[in-house]
């Protein structure tokens, strides 16, 4: 297992034999305007460059696409990627949003997904709180994680966009994965809170998969992302977790 961290929420991962593209976003640095009525919504985003040529980030087989927020899936990726590849979306109408763009091989995520030999199990998530939810539930929308599995590979859980919260702890206990990506950024609405996983759920996650190795992901390039690099590492000292939490910057490559 070979997991790049592109930027942002997009990942390259080696598994199975398959290569797959998670979440991709291509816009230069710059390109969009704040996400309105977010934490820092004064700033554009990215807030950096893409750290690896589009030839290597798209040297991949099929894609995956947790939901279609303009930071997951955006129109920069959407001209870039190549009509044909066989696409993976969380359901019809995301799938539908993505047909529009001019994609001829779109499936949807379920329990039974398969691709390459690859096992893709579509995990739930929430976006928030239920608090947070309950406000602005329609804006913030639905999401999904994806366990990978295969016989020849320790079990992957990308949780996708969402807090610490009944799904994330079911899904650990029902699989105990073996690596666990976590969208770590703490994106924040004001008055409403974290929509992402912060410092704290990184920490839940960790008590709860003792034996799993954690990668930090989501961090440092949207302008509603509230937690750093530097930040959680410290964090991670004190509570004693850089044993099994790996923190790694765009552009790196992690081996399993």
């Amino acid at each position: 297992m070979k997991i790049t961290q592109v930027r942002n929420a997009t990942l390259r991962i080696e598994f199975g034999g398959a290569r797959f593209l998670v979440d991709p976003v291509f816009a230069d640095k710059d390109t969009y305007p704040g996400f309105r009525g977010t934490y820092r919504d004064h700033l554009k985003w990215p807030t950096v460059d893409l750290p690896l040529p589009l030839s290597q980030i798209l040297d991949v087989d099929a894609v995956i696409v947790t939901h279609t927020h303009e930071d997951h899936w955006d129109k920069a990726a959407a001209e870039a990627i190549r009509k044909d590849i066989p696409i993976f979306a969380q359901h019809a109408e995301d799938a539908l949003l993505i047909g529009k763009a001019g994609f001829t091989s779109l499936h949807i995520l379920s329990k039974d997904s398969v691709f390459q030999g690859v096992s893709l199990i579509k995990t739930p998530g929430q976006h928030g709180s239920d608090e947070t939810l309950a406000a602005i539930g329609r804006r913030l929308g639905e999401v999904c994680g994806v366990l990978f599995k295969s016989r020849d590979e320790k079990t992957l859980y990308l949780a996708g966009d969402t807090t610490w919260n009944r799904h994330v702890e079911e899904t650990l206990l029902n699989h105990s994965p073996d690596v666990v990506v976590l969208n770590s950024g703490d994106a924040r609405i004001p008055g409403l809170g974290s929509i992402i996983m912060n410092k704290e759920d990184v920490y839940e996650v960790f008590k709860a998969a003792p034996r799993a190795t954690l990668i930090a992901s989501h961090m440092e390039a949207v302008n509603h992302a509230a937690l750093t690099r530097p930040e959680l590492r410290d964090y991670a000292v004190r509570k004693g977790m850089m044993g099994r939490l790996l923190v790694p910057e765009d552009g790196e490559t992690l081996i399993f």
